[in-house]
């Protein structure tokens, strides 16, 4: 499996020499301090070993910030401009089974050696540097670039990691900027509130270039960020937007430009023809550039796939997968499932990290779900089971409460418990849907 091969463990920089994507990332957590788990804002570190690089960006970039939504938005450029025959590079995060899946091309993940090529230039740099301490984001976003720039993309997509001003990624002057939604998430770096939320967001935006915001109630900071810059600034509803039935529906833009006939996004959920919208966006502020057909466009908002994005598994009992880890996108959730039509039971398999607003996303399920199977989540920021049932109780959510050790252990629970007529909601985090998924490929 990919990322998957040797067992060395880092020693001092100097000495060691990793062999295999899962060595290297052993070894990126030891750099900084904070390790993988860790963050510290800033571009200094960054831009030191970027320039060290000498890197130059081979095409048109976008970028792509926001609470939610930044994955699909960015499945949808990627798929598009791939059926158009460009070659596309995307580096997104987190990853779900493989570190690999953060650095595609053409939708595929990269190889180890490409990833272990461009690790080892980039510690080169940062060596050279006087050994400055990336953090294990910043030095992956510098090896995504790496790749990109040997494999000779003609087309680049960056998915923002947190915030937007100072994340590694704004190291990079978008061609055009898209923020997708804004809501109350980390706050403990980016303020506690959606102003402050949105003037971070709004700083990947670049003097007379695209700036889109696909969020219908754009914060005041995000739009006074955008026209302080100079950027060319585009809302949802102002500028762009969508309207159509269930069968079919039209973009449309400025000039009066209408795209329509398209079918509804490949991706499930309400919220999924937002950020189709918003993708659309993209590709006409950028279409002088990279021309592209209605027929690539239509190709790519079916044909795609997005593992954990409201990912309904065939079978009975119905199994829904979902990374919904705040209290938007569990409320985008909440609406998605209460879409499905009737079930006899919804069983909820539920794992989340200490720092994330658990009451305030848990809120949404009250009186949704019959049976609570929740997990320890481990790790440094895992959140204990006990704690998630303290909130379910505490709130008065309904539904019979277990906790169990794992979400993998809480799943086969859920697994022994579900009817043929009942669901199973995985959600909470990333790790949580991950450790789901790599049990049911091991038939656990």
């Amino acid at each position: 499996m990919s990322g998957r091969a040797g067992s060395a463990s880092p020693a001092s920089p100097g000495a060691f020499a990793p062999a295999s994507v899962t060595d290297w990332l052993a070894y990126l957590e030891g750099l900084h301090p904070k390790g993988q788990a860790g963050i510290e804002l800033g571009l200094e570190r960054v831009q030191l070993v970027k320039e060290a690089l000498r890197q130059q960006l081979p095409c048109p970039l976008i970028t792509v910030a926001g609470t939610n939504g930044k994955g699909s938005t960015c499945a949808y450029l990627e798929a598009i401009y791939t059926f158009a025959g460009y070659r596309v590079g995307c580096y997104s995060s987190p990853h779900l089974l493989d570190y690999n899946e953060r650095v595609r091309i053409n939708g595929r993940a990269v190889d180890d050696a490409l990833l272990c090529a461009a690790f080892a230039k980039v510690e080169e740099a940062r060596k050279a540097c006087h050994g400055v301490a990336l953090t294990y984001f910043e030095f992956g976003t510098l090896a995504a670039l790496e790749v990109f720039a040997a494999q000779a993309v003609e087309v680049l997509i960056l998915e923002v990691g947190l915030g937007g001003r100072l994340d590694a990624v704004n190291a990079y002057d978008a061609d055009c900027a898209l923020v997708t939604s804004i809501a109350l998430d980390h706050t403990e770096w980016l303020g506690p509130t959606r102003e402050s939320i949105g003037f971070e967001k709004a700083g990947i935006f670049r003097a007379g270039k695209p700036a889109l915001c696909a969020d219908p109630d754009p914060p005041a900071s995000l739009i006074a960020q955008a026209l302080a810059v100079g950027a060319d600034l585009q809302l949802l509803g102002r500028d762009f937007g969508h309207f159509g039935d269930a069968a079919q529906w039209t973009f449309w833009g400025r000039g009066g430009l209408r795209r329509g006939g398209l079918a509804n996004p490949g991706l499930r959920g309400r919220c999924q023809l937002r950020n189709a919208c918003a993708a659309l966006a993209a590709v006409e502020g950028l279409k002088t550039r990279l021309p592209v057909s209605m027929s690539a466009v239509r190709r790519g908002l079916i044909e795609l796939d997005l593992p954990g994005r409201f990912q309904v598994l065939p079978g009975r009992p119905t199994i829904v997968l979902d990374v919904a880890h705040n209290p938007q996108a569990v409320g985008e959730l909440v609406d998605n499932l209460a879409g499905m039509g009737f079930f006899a039971r919804t069983l909820a398999v539920v794992g989340m990290l200490a720092d994330k607003d658990i009451a305030g996303s848990l809120a949404p399920l009250a009186g949704r779900i019959d049976r609570w199977l929740l997990a320890d989540l481990g790790g440094p920021r895992g959140a204990s089971a006990a704690s998630l049932a303290e909130v379910v109780t505490a709130a008065s959510l309904g539904g019979e409460v277990e906790c169990l050790s794992s979400p993998e252990q809480a799943f086969a629970r859920s697994a022994k418990l579900a009817g043929e007529n009942d669901r199973i909601a995985v959600f909470g985090s990333f790790y949580t849907v991950a450790a789901v998924m790599r049990s049911m490929q091991n038939g656990r």
